[in-house]
Formats: C-alpha cells, sequence, structure tokens
C-alpha cells in the first residue's frame, strides 16, 4: 500500500441533540479497515477550514473521522458570521454540545469500518467541550484537550448554558486525557492548567499534559500569528502518540 493511501470525504446528516438534524464531515482512510475513530469538536471559530483540514489529517494517519457542526441551528452561512453570531448569543449550551457529539460518537461506533475505539478531541471551546463530554458520557476511549479555557470556573461565570465548571466533574472523567497547553496563554492560564492537573491527580485520573514555552493560545493554527511550528509538531506526535495507545484493538 502506498504511504499516501486514498480516503473518502463526505458529508452525513446526524440526528443532533433534541433530534435536530445537523451536518457532519467526515474523512476515511482507504480500505477496508477497521480504523480507530476520532470526534473532532471545533472551536469557538466555528466549524471552520482548519477543523475540516484536520479531520482530512486524522483520516491520513489511518483513523476515521467526523466533526459536526455544532453552529448549525445559528444558519448555514459563512463559518465566521455564523461563529460571530453564536458568540454574541453566548455560546452553545454545554448540554447541547453533549448531545450533538453524542451522535457523532454513535455513528463512529455503528460505521463498519470502526475497530470500536473512538476519541474526541477539540481545541479552544472544543477542548473544554472534549473535557465535558468524556466527564459526563462513557463511551470513548481517549480525550484530547487542547488549551480548553473555562475548566476552571468562577461561580459568577457560571449560567443557564454553561451551569457546572468542568473542573468540577473531573471525578467523573471516563477516560485517559491528554492536555497540550502554551505557557503565554491566559485562558487557560498556567494557574488555570495547574489547578486542573492537581483536580486529576486527586481524582486518580489517567492523564498526559504538556505545556509549551513561548506559545499562548491556538499553538496549531497556521492561519493564524498564534501559530508556533515547533511546538505544534511536537504536540501532533503527542496526541497521535496517545491516541495510538488508547485506540489501538
Amino acid at each position: 500500500m502506498s504511504f499516501y493511501r486514498g480516503m473518502t470525504c463526505e458529508n452525513v446528516t446526524l440526528t443532533g441533540d433534541g433530534g435536530t438534524p445537523i451536518t457532519a464531515y467526515t474523512a476515511k482512510p482507504e480500505g477496508a479497515g477497521p480504523f480507530p475513530g476520532v470526534v473532532l469538536i471545533h472551536h469557538l471559530p466555528g466549524w471552520s477550514e482548519f477543523y475540516i483540514e484536520t479531520t482530512r489529517r486524522f483520516a491520513h494517519h489511518g483513523y476515521l473521522a467526523i466533526c459536526a457542526n455544532l453552529y448549525q441551528r445559528a444558519g448555514d452561512g459563512n463559518p465566521d458570521d455564523v461563529a460571530a453570531k453564536v458568540r454574541a448569543e453566548g455560546g452553545i449550551p454545554d448540554a447541547q454540545m453533549v448531545g450533538d457529539t453524542a451522535a457523532a460518537v454513535a455513528w463512529m461506533r455503528a460505521n463498519s469500518s470502526s475497530n470500536g475505539k473512538v476519541a474526541v478531541f477539540g481545541s479552544c471551546s472544543g477542548g473544554r467541550h472534549a473535557f465535558i463530554y468524556a466527564c459526563q458520557k462513557k463511551d470513548v476511549d481517549a480525550c484530547a484537550d487542547l488549551w480548553g479555557g473555562r475548566v476552571v470556573m468562577g461561580k459568577e461565570e457560571l449560567n443557564a448554558k454553561t451551569p457546572v465548571a468542568p473542573i468540577d466533574m473531573t471525578k467523573d472523567l471516563s477516560c485517559p486525557l491528554i492536555g497540550i497547553f502554551g505557557n503565554d496563554d491566559r485562558a487557560p492560564s498556567p494557574e488555570q492548567v495547574n489547578e486542573h492537573e492537581a483536580a486529576l491527580k486527586k481524582h486518580g485520573k489517567s492523564y498526559e499534559f504538556y505545556r509549551y514555552d513561548g506559545a499562548g493560545h491556538g499553538i496549531w493554527y497556521w492561519h493564524r500569528p498564534l501559530y508556533r511550528p515547533e511546538a505544534a509538531m511536537d504536540g501532533w506526535a503527542k496526541v497521535l502518540a496517545f491516541f495510538g495507545k488508547h485506540l489501538a484493538k
């Protein structure tokens, strides 16, 4: 088989939270499989080109991958415009995200090419969401949180959409966790990452945290000044090794 094997990419419709149809982008490596699965939870800027490309990148590395449009209820326009509308409305409810992501996980587990192992992956708000999902559900085998902010939250930050601080869910984390963080980030700050790590230790959870000097938020975002090539390359290698370890059948 050629090192650069082909892949098939297509949009599928999922039955999301509350029975709402939502669109998801999928990428499947060439061949019968079975393949481990990655469910990508997009970041605050929305169902963006970065996330579509990252879905394909996981397929290139031998994963069946899916990324649902969590902002579809806000409209089908330009992802930047839709994301701006969602931000103005205070983001999406955590519970709605869990319902939509559960639909993507179910799609993955029902796929005939799946090996039965599934990870959730997210960055920025998606990293926070991936952690919440792995704490509230028991149907994933690994979780990647890339610089997810608002895991540690003050009581004044809680509201109807985000009623519980994710750090308070740590005791229910159901799978191994990998975290990638920049030491110059402020959301999460190094102090908040320390607090999160302390909670993971307290509850005896399996985790790997990696922190990068000279890097802030969005280390992997090649299309933004936030990009840090060396840290991004190392972080990608860490995540792929972590998934390789926990998703093998």
